[in-house]
């Protein structure tokens, strides 16, 4: 193993040290599970002290190359980036970062204050009491971008997701993902033994065309992010949601399933498919990035024929999503204060965004402007450049876990919590961008 990594050791540095692992493991010589000798003798063999590898292993966790394995000790981390659990894979081990850019998370700071919970009722009148609070659906109904037939409230869009794939959805079927998309998309599609289909996106999302061959696969339904696509930023021009509903029309029995995860933190216009299709769309709104994610609230419109045998079996369960959070959410919908601290937030996101892509753009990494907390940064190789940010206290999100089918190398960064420093941070992306592969010829 040592002899490996003394082959490809070019820089006999602590980061020198981590790329030379970091490629043995990319060229494949080392495999997920191996164990690592102990530092002494790395140290040793490869006439290093041990404080330099020891500053390399350190590199090594932190980018998620290899973790600790109790009596095992050190070994080559395990890829879960082709099964349940990708999106946890790809954070691990993202603790101690001076600036952890990999969460996708909003910046508490950005959130509306909560207003006091005193004169709210913790009891409804009744178990049988409508699940949505009629003030609560009023307000949304004037927000939707389409007249929705039935509207409910969920704990949050992946709860309000993983309710509509299960009732739709079934062992064996397929369904059409944007390619990247959200990892825990793709871990629910997998246990329902539901086989994604990829669909390529650009700046503006799925792409018509990948749209209409992925419907040859005669799937059961199409997941989609219309503005501010998690990983990319990417959203849907007017046009471009014409065109989507256009090959959709084409398929009335596919389900469109909209999520919008951004949502009022988004600075792009919502164009709905359900303002073209509204048989056929499922349109999520997650308030999480918004007015916080511990609120674990969506509102969910759906046709009554998809919608309604979902709630007669959620009856039997949970019931209904709490109706003092929903108080809580029409406070902070109408309360100006609430209302001008997300707009606020959604300016500061904006601008914070602005700022690192036009740094990366000066740099040579020309990316879409793009649209929400989240950019997609194009990179050489992925552990290269997760090592390359470690080593200045950054940590990002490894892309593979994004990525449907294998495309080229991107980490996910968190750009909306990059609160200073901008200039800094962006030329410190850049350099692990143009990091090299860590690979060589054999």
């Amino acid at each position: 193993m040592l002899d490996e990594v003394r082959q490809r050791l070019i820089d006999p540095s602590a980061r020198g040290l981590a790329e030379a692992v970091g490629r043995a493991v990319g060229d494949g010589v080392l495999l997920p599970g191996s164990k690592l000798p102990p530092v002494r003798r790395v140290a040793a063999e490869l006439r290093m002290s041990p404080t330099t590898v020891s500053a390399a292993w350190q590199l090594l966790r932190r980018s998620g190359t290899i973790q600790t394995d109790g009596r095992r000790g050190t070994v080559v981390a395990t890829s879960r980036a082709d099964g349940p659990g990708r999106y946890r894979a790809a954070l691990r081990g993202r603790s101690g970062f001076a600036l952890d850019l990999s969460t996708g998370v909003p910046d508490p700071q950005l959130l509306p204050g909560l207003p006091a919970l005193a004169g709210l009722s913790p009891a409804p009148t009744s178990y049988l009491d409508e699940p949505v609070l009629p003030a609560l659906g009023a307000l949304l109904r004037e927000r939707w971008p389409y007249p929705p037939e039935r509207l409910a409230i969920f704990d949050g869009a992946m709860d309000a997701i993983d309710h509509v794939a299960s009732s739709l959805l079934r062992i064996g079927d397929r369904a059409v993902v944007e390619n990247p998309c959200f990892p825990p998309l793709l871990d629910l599609l997998e246990f329902l033994g539901v086989q994604p289909i990829a669909a390529d996106t650009d700046a503006q999302g799925m792409l018509p065309a990948c749209l209409a061959a992925a419907l040859t696969h005669r799937p059961a339904a199409v997941f989609l992010q219309p503005r501010a696509l998690n990983p990319t930023g990417a959203s849907w021009s007017s046009a471009r949601a014409a065109e989507l509903a256009a090959v959709l029309a084409e398929h009335p029995t596919v389900y469109a399933v909209e999520d919008d995860s951004a949502g009022d933190v988004s600075s792009s216009p919502m164009h709905s498919l359900g303002a073209h299709l509204p048989r056929q769309t499922i349109h999520v709104q997650s308030f999480a990035k918004s007015h916080g994610p511990d609120l674990r609230l969506a509102a969910v419109a759906a046709p009554a024929a998809v919608l309604d045998p979902i709630l007669e079996r959620r009856l039997l369960g949970q019931g209904w999503t709490s109706r003092l959070l929903q108080h809580l959410l029409l406070t902070l919908l109408t309360d100006a204060t609430s209302i001008a601290a997300v707009r606020t937030a959604r300016d500061e996101y904006a601008r914070r965004r602005h700022l690192v892509v036009t740094t990366l753009h000066r740099l040579g990494l020309p990316l879409p402007a793009g649209d929400g907390l989240n950019l997609w940064l194009p990179v050489q190789d992925e552990q290269a450049a997760l090592i390359s940010l470690a080593s200045n206290g950054i940590a990002a999100a490894a892309g593979t876990a994004f990525a449907v089918t294998p495309t080229r190398p991107h980490l996910r960064v968190t750009a909306g919590l990059i609160t200073s420093d901008h200039e800094a941070v962006a030329t410190h992306l850049a350099e692990a961008a143009h990091s090299p592969a860590l690979s060589v010829a054999r």
